[in-house]
């Protein structure tokens, strides 16, 4: 038998669903209209973060040359993570190669003996839950009384939740869910992916707008690749955690450092929002504007609390197709099908910039009336949030 023959009958059953996926190679320069990516900012094509990286590079080499534990670590690692801190309002921080790997190394290092998880977070903070080989009760959506009785009786718990959901794009219920946290001793640990320079003063994320920022019993995650345009992520909380991960996150004892580029362009990037604190209030306009636009045209979707702006279509081919549509007019945006989504809540997902103008507006506009044409969306009255 061909021992890859299982591998292609899975692929055409994943076909017939709708669920194939492929790579969309991109070329240098402007394409389309790009709503699909997170650079909410619109800070990676930016000049003086390519600069930053440049920099960083005829400084420290194109590498981090290692482990982080071994040679990975520079001096430009460590004022990374201090400005990260500062910026967040957190005592210290620790860099990753990536966020995904942050997420992982924060819920397997604290490895509790009970993790309660909200069932709309990202696949990442999905997988840690499972590597920390904890119990896990997974929770309704933003459900802060189904985290209380979760939380009954332990004595030895995380609560973990996106800061934004990357779907849906509504924010979670920090302080409600801070409270029960601590009233049962347990820890909260945020992922501001969605959150960190869009939501907050200054950018400064969910949590420091909530008031959480620096609380003993509350973690962070963060990713460089949204809106600080560049690419790693960070955990930030007490040392008594950050020495934690240092000594027992094994994607960061057996990782790679961060390259030294990104950390330069992410550095930069704090500066840039330092210097021009209007970007996440611009970012966040244009997410309200796009909801308007699409729900102005009968097309469901959410009102977005950061610059993630779902519209529901339902059925994943007719997801894909209406995303083909948007391209024909000019716009990239992302489609979501399951297992992104559940089943039946196929989307396509808009992600606002800082950098959108009216006339980029007005052709989101068309495109979106053009999918309202020729596909069968998702009825706007009855529309629901789609949950990773």
């Amino acid at each position: 038998m061909d021992p890859l023959q299982r591998l292609t009958a899975a692929t055409g059953e994943r076909t017939a669903a709708g669920l194939h996926r492929t790579l969309h190679p991109r070329p240098p320069g402007p394409w389309l209209l790009d709503l699909a990516s997170n650079d909410y900012l619109g800070l990676s094509g930016d000049a003086r973060l390519a600069e930053g990286a440049i920099e960083a590079v005829r400084t420290w080499g194109v590498g981090s040359t290692g482990s982080r534990l071994v040679t990975g670590t520079t001096e430009l690692h460590t004022e990374l993570e201090r400005r990260l801190a500062e910026f967040t309002g957190m005592p210290s921080a620790l860099v990753f190669s990536s966020g995904y790997l942050a997420n992982l190394g924060a819920l397997t290092a604290l490895r509790p003996r009970l993790i309660v998880s909200d069932q709309g977070n990202h696949a990442s903070l999905i997988d840690g839950c499972r590597l920390a080989r904890s119990a896990v009760t997974v929770t309704p959506h933003a459900d802060v009384a189904a985290v209380d009785a979760a939380l009954a009786g332990t004595e030895d718990a995380i609560v973990v939740t996106d800061a934004v959901f990357s779907v849906d794009g509504d924010l979670a219920p920090l302080r409600e869910l801070h409270q029960v946290v601590r009233r049962h001793g347990a820890i909260l640990v945020i992922d501001e992916a969605h959150a960190l320079g869009v939501v907050g003063p200054g950018g400064r994320g969910a949590a420091y707008a909530a008031g959480l920022a620096g609380q003993p019993d509350v973690v962070l995650t963060v990713t460089l690749s949204k809106s600080l345009g560049a690419q790693g992520g960070a955990v930030l909380g007490a040392p008594e955690v950050i020495e934690t991960l240092v000594d027992t996150a094994r994607s960061f004892v057996f990782d790679t450092g961060l390259a030294p580029a990104c950390a330069g362009a992410a550095l930069t990037a704090l500066d840039v929002l330092a210097a021009e604190p209007d970007l996440p209030e611009r970012a966040r306009r244009c997410a309200l504007r796009l909801a308007g636009i699409a729900r102005d045209l009968g097309l469901a979707t959410t009102t977005p609390a950061a610059a993630v702006v779902p519209v529901i279509i339902g059925d994943p081919h007719d997801a894909v197709r209406a995303a083909d549509l948007c391209a024909d007019q000019g716009v990239r945006v992302g489609c979501f099908r399951p297992p992104s989504v559940p089943p039946g809540r196929a989307c396509l997902r808009l992600t606002a910039r800082a950098d959108l103008g009216e006339s980029d507006l007005t052709v989101v506009g068309k495109a979106l009336a053009n999918v309202k044409e020729q596909t069968r969306p998702y009825p706007a009255p009855n529309a629901g949030a789609a949950r990773r």
